[in-house]
């Protein structure tokens, strides 16, 4: 008895130890302190460490130091936080479920990583002294205005670092979701996601609501390019972040929902960058993406030795957005621009998309979600380029009148949130059944080749995937198998099946997403038995759910639904606060700039509107 109740202390399927999650506590309390400490301080007059920091990055940034250093803080601990994330996802898909957060490697990163974040927006807060840090500033206390871009990126950051400890709560009531798309993990996602908004206008409200540069490459606006760059890349970093399980080839939906992100994410990012920055914006953001993913692809790869992510390309995306955008009267139409090209993304983007999956992917876009993740894409390109469009002009303080403005953000959401829902659906055939030919290729450690015969076997049309997946055995095995016959098929690969390895069948064709389990090992801390590997054994099919979150507890009483509608709550609060952070930039930054303020016969400034149609 002894080692098995080592494996189940060692590895809880629900929930951390109450000692670490003491720790832990504990570390966050102290970080918190030592940050509202030097918040006094600087306040009080009591030291200028901040002022001297902020005034010395300042200089190099051409920015006031409370714009300065909080988006230095802010860009590092976002690296960090995304190299964790991934690192993260790479270990849970290698090893299965932690010892504990604080056995996990990673999760320092995404710690350290998200309390940066809001330390950041603490920062922006706090640091100005004696003056109203922009036109657009907010009444915390008198005597003390914060700058819109502060507040975001606080808010974001706080929802961010908050689903770190609800996680594990989240995790003791519900059991281990090995997913990206828990609930939590979406709040850790998500709130990083949108901290760059804030960023974005913190970084406007820096220059005193004067437009940027509008692309034009005079003296001393090359850096400046290239910070707007990083940010919008950023940007495209955050959103591509939903995509992670198809990216390490073990998504848990069907394959049409990964065209509809990435398309999506191309759609906000690259449209807001082309309208904010001018020529060559979309293109610098991609190029700022591929590096930062390329990098952490060989760290997490090769450097630390776990399983790489992949990436989507986006470059044919941004080379539709340049492109559409030297022919677009856009400083007239920019919404319009927005969804046209999104639609482009969304079908001419996708196609180099899909290619790029050839190569990168082993469960490659194909023929069976041709039309509906075609109709995806464009439904996530269109959404994201309204929404990306809206966000540039707000960042210009060229917002439509509020009605329209609304009526579009509440559109692109719905379209977003209807994409993803159809995404998530799927069906397991009743029928299904699914029997096993294993031929032993070596005994110890075993592996095993395996045959399938598929009953009924006309249940599988024009697949996805037919495929074995092996996973959380100190690696990952995803192979596709090879069709023999009607409703037959066979592995061209040796797959595990011994030890902690999961390994299942899985069958994607259509609205069809199950699996059948090959191999399970025992696991007392759930508690389930060992499903056994074994020649000419017959199992029906199952949702997949039930296999690649095997610890998950069923929820009585609706418990899970009324836990998952808070997070989506607060989720939409987020939501809400950035659209009004931008709204509030756009009427209030320019102070009197916008071109309905100007006296009659005042000729229009060409240096703020210029950029937009260039």
């Amino acid at each position: 008895m002894g080692p098995v109740l080592l494996a189940v202390e060692d590895r809880p399927a629900g929930g951390a130890a109450l000692g670490e999650v003491v720790l832990a506590s504990a570390l966050g309390f102290a970080l918190t302190a030592v940050l509202l400490g030097l918040v006094w301080a600087h306040r009080t007059r009591r030291t200028t460490v901040l002022a001297r920091a902020g005034d010395a990055l300042g200089r190099t940034t051409h920015v006031p130091g409370w714009v300065a250093l909080p988006t230095v803080l802010t860009t590092v601990s976002l690296l960090v936080a995304l190299l964790g994330m991934l690192w993260d996802i790479s270990l849970h898909i290698g090893v299965g479920r932690d010892e504990g957060p604080l056995a996990n490697p990673a999760h320092y990163l995404i710690l350290f990583g998200l309390f940066g974040v809001f330390s950041g927006g603490v920062l922006a807060c706090s640091m100005p002294l004696g003056e109203r840090p922009g036109p657009a500033a907010v009444r915390f206390l008198r005597g003390w205005d914060v700058p819109v871009g502060g507040v975001l990126l606080t808010a974001a950051g706080f929802y961010a670092l908050l689903g770190f400890p609800l996680d594990d709560v989240w995790h003791r009531l519900f059991g281990q979701d090995v997913t990206l798309w828990g609930p939590t993990h979406l709040m850790l996602i998500g709130g990083a996601g949108l901290s760059i908004v804030g960023l974005l206008v913190l970084e406007m409200e820096g220059h005193g609501g004067l437009s940027t540069d509008d692309g034009d490459r005079r003296v001393g606006r090359r850096a400046r390019f290239l910070r707007q760059a990083s940010a919008m890349g950023g940007l495209l970093l955050g959103l591509s972040v939903f995509q992670g399980e198809f990216d390490f080839d073990v998504p848990q939906f069907r394959l049409v929902l990964e065209p509809f992100m990435v398309a999506g994410a191309a759609g906000a990012a690259l449209v807001a960058a082309r309208l904010w920055m001018g020529r060559g914006g979309a293109l610098a953001a991609t190029v700022f993406f591929l590096l930062v993913r390329g990098t952490i692809s060989v760290l997490v790869g090769p450097v630390l030795g776990e399983i790489p992510p992949t990436f989507p390309l986006y470059l044919g995306s941004a080379l539709i957005v340049e492109v559409l955008a030297l022919a677009w009267p856009l400083v007239r139409r920019p919404l319009a621009f927005g969804a046209v090209a999104g639609a482009l993304i969304g079908t001419v983007g996708t196609a180099v998309e899909g290619l790029w999956t050839q190569v990168t992917q082993t469960l490659e876009w194909n023929g069976d979600v041709l039309v509906e993740g075609t109709v995806m894409a464009v439904v996530g390109g269109v959404a994201g380029g309204l929404l990306g469009a809206l966000l540039a002009l707000g960042l210009r303080r060229r917002l439509p009148r509020p009605a329209v403005a609304r009526g579009v953000l509440a559109l692109a959401l719905v379209a977003v949130a209807g994409g993803a829902a159809n995404g998530l659906v799927a069906t397991v055939p009743g029928d299904l059944e699914a029997t096993f030919s294993i031929q032993e290729v070596t005994a110890d450690p075993r592996t095993v080749e395996v045959g399938v015969r598929l009953s009924p076997a006309g249940a599988v049309d024009d697949p996805a995937w037919v495929q074995i997946t092996a996973w959380q055995g100190q690696g990952l095995v995803v192979t596709d198998l090879e069709r023999t016959g009607p409703g037959e098929y066979r592995t061209t690969e040796p797959v595990p099946v011994h030890g902690d390895w999961k390994t299942l069948l899985r069958v994607h064709d259509g609205r069809v997403l199950t699996a059948v389990p090959i191999y399970l090992p025992e696991d007392p801390a759930i508690p389930a038995d060992e499903i056994a590997a074994t020649d000419g054994v017959t199992r029906a099919a199952v949702p997949e759910v039930d296999l690649l979150q095997r610890e998950l507890k069923e929820s009585g009483g609706g418990l899970w639904t009324a836990a998952g509608l808070v997070v989506l709550a607060c989720t939409l609060t987020l939501v809400a606060a950035i659209s009004w952070g931008v709204g509030r930039y756009s009427r209030l930054g320019g102070a009197g700039d916008r071109p309905r303020d100007r006296p009659r016969g005042r000729p229009a400034d060409r240096r703020v509107t210029s950029g937009v149609g260039r």
